[in-house]
């Protein structure tokens, strides 16, 4: 059985790895809801307690998958979701905070979900409209009446952070963290460890970078999200994949997945930081978990650290960074 680790200082246990739910609706190619239903009964099975969504997936249909799935088991799961787009007619418009609109989301959430509270309840997006004190106001008044557990931001910056947290606790930063995408290292990590905040590590593998099986951007359809990733554009791709090549080689030389190098190393950067790679197959998933039993050395971490040092190409278009509190 996977181990446990702790996001915050307020409570919140969680398996060490999580599992990313958002490309079973959405996002990463057609939908497939009986094998995504088959991986989140086999994610419990393998001692996977941690299980992410949001409104926005879908948008909707993801939070009601996810439901459905974890009906009659949903003592076994800590259900993360999350709330910040203005979504009309099936379309994310912007972010709003506004504080009815969270109360309104939040409802939607759990009537979806089919349970009476939210483990684990993100600000999706900063919205620099509504001060942050306002926002994780009306969190906190969920939170005393009982709707949801733990708070948490996601792609929240430094400033926005410790405001927040000096209104209510915050358990958990969900952002993208991994071999490929290390901007949380300079301010982000050691505040997140002064304030006693949780990382949960979105994209552990480089949407698939890492894991060896992305291809280039224009092999996509235009409905994928990786259609746009500037990283797997043109000459970007090429030199990416000359940087990962370290993972593939250490990956072979050791009887185990690139993905799984990916991941333990995200594992070893430190037992605050959870990792939850997304996935909607049993195989996939069964590998992911795996990677929690993998040790590696301080010679070959720094080795991955070094070899992937030079990433080409931001990790979002400008429109995209737009929304990101950086």
């Amino acid at each position: 059985m996977i181990g446990q680790r702790r996001l915050g200082t307020q409570g919140l246990s969680v398996s060490a790895l999580g599992l990313g739910c958002m490309g079973m609706s959405t996002a990463y190619g057609p939908a497939d809801q009986a094998e995504s239903i088959a991986t989140i009964h086999r994610a419990l099975e393998l001692g996977v307690t941690l299980f992410d969504t949001a409104e926005q997936y879908g948008p909707f249909t993801n939070e009601t998958l996810l439901g459905a799935a974890l009906k009659g088991r949903r003592g076994e799961a800590v259900i993360a979701t999350k709330f910040g787009f203005r979504i009309e007619d099936g379309a994310t418009t912007g972010v709003t905070s506004d504080p009815a609109h969270i109360r309104t989301a939040v409802e939607g959430s759990l009537r979806r979900l089919g349970t009476d509270y939210i483990d684990l309840l993100y600000q999706h997006r900063i919205d620099p409209q509504v001060p942050i004190e306002e926002v994780v106001g009306v969190m906190a008044d969920l939170v005393r009446e009982g709707k949801v557990r733990f708070l948490g931001l996601s792609e929240a910056g430094a400033a926005n952070i410790r405001r927040a947290h000096a209104v209510h606790p915050i358990s958990a930063l969900q952002s993208e963290y991994s071999l490929w995408e290390r901007n949380l290292e300079a301010d982000i990590l050691p505040l997140l460890r002064e304030l006693g905040i949780g990382l949960v590590a979105f994209s552990p593998l480089g949407r698939g970078f890492l894991a060896g099986t992305a291809q280039r951007a224009e092999t996509y359809p235009p409905s994928d999200f990786r259609h746009l990733d500037p990283r797997l554009q043109g000459e970007n791709f090429d030199a990416n994949m000359r940087a990962a090549q370290l993972v593939r080689d250490i990956a072979s030389g050791r009887n185990l997945t690139p993905g799984q190098v990916a991941l333990a190393w995200a594992l070893h950067r430190g037992d605050d930081i959870v990792p939850i790679p997304g996935t909607k197959r049993r195989g996939y998933l069964e590998q992911n978990v795996a990677a929690a039993a993998v040790a590696l050395d301080q010679a070959e971490m720094a080795q991955l650290d070094l070899a992937m040092s030079q990433v080409a190409g931001p990790r979002y278009s400008k429109e995209r960074m737009a929304m990101v509190d950086r």
